[in-house]
């Protein structure tokens, strides 16, 4: 790969764009290895989400998905899907020469510096290495943030505060991120929240021109619904798929997918 071509779309770049130019949303599924009692559940329910319909399988995690066993998964998620595999790293040692591609995040509510800049500088020379495409992401963590907003010292978006974030994500693309992804951290259901609301997915929508994803808490097919409803091009989905029933993922990835499908045409009719 020439030089050059690293700060052009790539395959999956264009891949993001052209299904949402066809279809209008998208499911992505996140498998965090370090969540899961092995690897091959992991890959087990990776499987199962790309055959239900999830359109990009995402691999990482905040902590713990690192070395041996953040390859061996990559390999063995390569190895029984047909869509891209592209990673969400925690930090520069979240980074496999397995996958496709790869969020090139800049968190831009971090109050460390190190999280905006520092750790894509350390992490260039592996990925230019490697040959990875790299997908321009600014990330923004809204309330309660969970792990990845106490790893990266987040100043989390109040969830009342829409313009904040939508102020925040215009940034973003003016600074030349060719993604947008807003999210609460797993599990915000733990901390009285849900995905992110509403009237703050409208406020994002409204100011960007890029895609936008969404991601944290979304656990059901209503869920799903209201995010794509409330303009969220693309949705990020993580924990519902990990219960470990064997043929849960794939069933839960049918109904996500079937929501991505019926709310993507709403969308596209409306242009």
């Amino acid at each position: 790969m020439h030089e050059d071509d690293f700060m052009k779309p790539g395959k999956v770049d264009l891949y993001i764009n052209e299904i949402l130019g066809s279809k209008g949303a998208m499911l992505f599924s996140l498998i965090d290895p370090a969540d899961y009692e092995n690897q091959n559940m992991a890959i087990k329910t990776a499987k199962e989400a790309a055959d239900g319909g999830a359109d990009i399988i995402l691999l990482g995690g905040s902590v713990g998905a690192v070395g041996n066993l953040l390859d061996n998964v990559a390999k063995g998620i390569k190895d029984v899907i047909d869509v891209p595999l592209v990673l969400f790293p925690g930090n520069t040692n979240t980074i496999t020469e397995y996958a496709d591609a790869l969020y090139f995040t800049s968190l831009l509510n971090s109050r460390n510096p190190y999280w905006h800049t520092q750790a894509q500088m350390l992490a260039v020379p592996l990925i230019k290495e490697a040959k990875i495409e790299t997908l321009p992401v600014g990330y923004i963590l809204v309330y309660p943030g969970g792990t990845a907003g106490w790893i990266g010292d987040a100043n989390l978006i109040p969830r009342e505060k829409p313009n904040i974030a939508a102020m925040l994500a215009l940034t973003g693309e003016h600074m030349g991120q060719r993604f947008i992804l807003t999210d609460t951290g797993s599990n915000p259901h733990a901390q009285g929240c849900g995905a992110i609301p509403s009237e703050m997915i409208r406020a994002i929508k409204n100011s960007i021109s890029i895609p936008y994803i969404v991601g944290g808490g979304i656990n059901n097919v209503s869920e799903a619904k209201r995010v794509f409803s409330s303009g969220a091009d693309i949705i990020q989905i993580g924990t519902a798929f990990q219960d470990g029933k064997a043929g849960s993922a794939k069933k839960k990835a049918v109904s996500f997918s079937k929501i991505a499908k019926e709310e993507g045409l709403k969308k596209l009719h409306k242009q």
